[in-house]
């Protein structure tokens, strides 16, 4: 009965092809390119995969399917998705009040959200330190050149971000989010700032602690473990890298607050935000997704709309500049990928079990084909201070995006390049 439902809703693929293949049958949905294949290993699948993305992805990490390219599957649902989309949209006013009695009974206290971050962030840095690179920056990267390495490219978005601030010896940064502690570093060193960073992971807040002292800048940069909600003070800049997506919905307002509150009055704020499409923020923010199940409890994607919603009500800090970085997240995302699968026998050994990997391999392909199907989107703005006065201009040209189909046994696929030229003026 599942596989008839979910056969009914295959019928409809309108762009592309899906080829299933189960029990030495072959069975193709929708015609011309780009193609996707599904290998069905146990009809358990389709029963699982009602349950929407969290079925699908239990049903993958278990091994009951499996595909060549899972993010050419995912892109190619992604651009089958309207469909769906507005029959979501039309069940909306149902779901809202029992997404507001879910949220009313699942409150983002300190603690709740500590558990949150330790489900994701606390994981180990051993895996996180076989994936990302020697930085250990878990956010999109700047490829100025598609030859860089994750690296360069990496350093690159901590220029353009200390750029943009303007940085100096007599700026005093607060940053939201530690991460393992690379824009701190990287800006202290630098532009011989001082930095206040915060974090509510112990194992980012170890890391570091550890990374500032191997670095000598014990004196110039603080690393705290609290909540943002619990900071106190008055900074000239401040920057929030990707972490807003893990503030809730219900606290964007208070996150907004908070910051306009830290900065001084003539202050500058960076923030680089994933976000999702305005007409999908309804519908998506309090559902029950694979991501924010399984990857990151609690989490959900901001809009521009909202953002700005909030700027106005709740700051009175201005948008100097927003920057789109998408192209860059696809890129980054498959290097990613590829550090994970090179060190998947590594990870096995340190105990991240094979369901384990198979679980994160299908969230690292899912969100990139989401960037690159701009399903959802990363973003750079440049906040202010009224008597904020920038020194200088910077600007940082658009990047160039193209795409390449090549055909193999698997049928059409997609290679995307990315290359960013980067200027100042001044």
């Amino acid at each position: 009965m599942a596989r008839w439902i979910l056969s009914l809703l295959l019928r409809r693929i309108r762009t592309g092809t899906l080829t299933v293949f189960e029990d030495g049958q072959r069975r193709a949905f929708g015609s011309g390119p780009p193609a996707a294949t599904i290998i069905v290993r146990s009809a358990k699948m389709w029963r699982m995969a009602l349950r929407g993305s969290r079925g699908l992805a239990d049903a993958y990490a278990d091994g009951l399917w499996d595909s060549p390219d899972l993010t050419a599957l995912v892109r190619l649902a992604a651009r089958n998705a309207s469909g769906l989309d507005r029959l979501r949209a039309r069940i909306a006013l149902v779901r809202i009040p029992v997404q507001r009695v879910r949220a009313y009974l699942n409150r983002s206290t300190r603690a709740r959200r500590r558990r949150d971050i330790a489900a994701h962030y606390d994981l180990g840095n051993e895996l996180f330190s076989r994936m990302l690179d020697p930085t250990m920056s878990y956010s999109c990267a700047v490829f100025d050149d598609v030859a860089m390495s994750l690296e360069d490219a990496q350093l690159a978005k901590l220029e353009m971000i200390c750029d943009k601030l303007e940085l100096g010896p007599e700026d005093h940064l607060l940053e939201i989010g530690t991460g393992w502690g690379g824009l701190a570093i990287h800006a202290a060193a630098t532009r011989g700032c001082r930095v206040t960073t915060t974090t509510i992971s112990s194992e980012q807040h170890s890391h570091a602690v550890d990374a500032v002292r191997r670095a000598g800048l014990e004196e110039r940069v603080t690393v705290l473990l609290k909540d943002y909600r619990d900071l106190s003070g008055r900074y000239d800049r401040l920057v929030s890298i990707e972490m807003i997506e893990a503030v809730g919905w219900r606290h964007t307002g208070t996150f907004f607050a908070k910051c306009s509150e830290l900065l001084a009055d003539d202050g500058a704020m960076l923030l680089q935000a994933i976000t999702i499409d305005d007409r999908a923020y309804e519908v998506e923010k309090a559902s029950r997704s694979f991501i924010n199940t399984h990857i990151f409890p609690g989490g959900c994607l901001p809009s521009l709309e909202l953002i700005a919603r909030n700027l106005a009500r709740r700051t009175d800090m201005q948008t100097l500049q927003l920057e789109d970085l998408t192209p860059h997240y696809v890129e980054t995302l498959r290097r990613w990928r590829s550090n994970f699968a090179e060190n998947a026998g590594a990870l096995g050994e340190l105990g991240y079990d094979e369901r384990f990997r198979r679980l994160w391999t299908l969230y690292l392909a899912y969100c990139e084909a989401g960037f690159a199907e701009r399903r959802i989107c990363d973003v750079q703005l440049l906040l202010a201070k009224p008597r904020h006065r920038p020194s200088g201009l910077c600007r940082f040209a658009a990047g160039r995006f193209t795409a390449e189909r090549t055909t193999g046994q698997e049928g059409d696929s997609w290679r995307s390049d990315v290359s960013v030229r980067r200027t100042r003026t001044g």
